[in-house]
């Protein structure tokens, strides 16, 4: 048990360094695009994980499937336009990576490996790229939960006419996240959402895929 833990982690290690690190770039980029460059002017408009890790999320990431980066700087008040929108777009915006990368992911495989059968195979480069697909899957289910300082909350924010109820949350916001992790609460739920996405995830990639194969 102990040495499939092993390998397990080494197989999630690249997953789980490329997800925190292009979730905090979407970031980055999506609040300067948004006319706000804090992201660049501290170093974090980058792809090199070590501006982005947090030793901490990063180790419960890999344990546990569930962690964090170290948080993208954002000044709404540097927005073009609608703040509370900008704030929204910019929260959504890892989630949205990360589930990007896990289609590519599941695209690579299905080119790779047309025959379905060997897509869920023990075979190294199976096992690194289904660490890819499920950390980066989990990673932003996990985000989406509305409960701050989750990005979730804020895409909630931006939704809301007012959102002072976020507000009010937000000093409970890490209380409230521990409790719904240490019940079991957030595990009951991010997987059965992580699974179906996964499944229709993959079903859209086979479906492209398919043309391109036995050419």
């Amino acid at each position: 048990m102990g040495s499939l833990n092993i390998a397990r982690m080494l197989y999630y290690l690249p997953a789980v360094i490329i997800a925190l690190t292009f979730h905090e770039y979407a970031h980055a980029r999506v609040a300067e695009k948004l006319g706000d460059p804090t992201a660049r002017y501290q170093g974090r408009m980058s792809l090199n994980p070590l501006v982005h890790l947090d030793p901490l999320g990063f180790l419960l990431l890999l344990v546990a499937g569930f962690g964090w980066a170290k948080p993208v700087p954002v000044n709404p008040l540097n927005f073009r336009g609608d703040r509370k929108k900008g704030m929204m777009l910019v929260a959504a915006a890892g989630p949205l990576m990360n589930l990007f990368v896990a289609f590519t992911g599941l695209l690579v495989l299905n080119l790779a490996l047309p025959d379905q059968a060997m897509i869920y195979s023990n075979a190294p480069f199976v096992q690194v790229m289904w660490g890819l697909v499920i950390i980066n899957v989990y990673l932003a289910v996990f985000n989406l939960i509305p409960v701050p300082p989750l990005d979730g909350s804020k895409v909630l924010a931006g939704f809301l006419r007012s959102d002072e109820i976020i507000y009010q949350l937000e000093r409970y916001g890490y209380i409230i996240l521990l409790v719904l992790i240490f019940t079991n609460v957030i595990g009951s739920v991010l997987i059965p959402i992580a699974s179906v996405l996964i499944d229709f995830l993959n079903l859209i990639a086979h479906t492209i895929a398919a043309p391109f194969v036995g050419l």
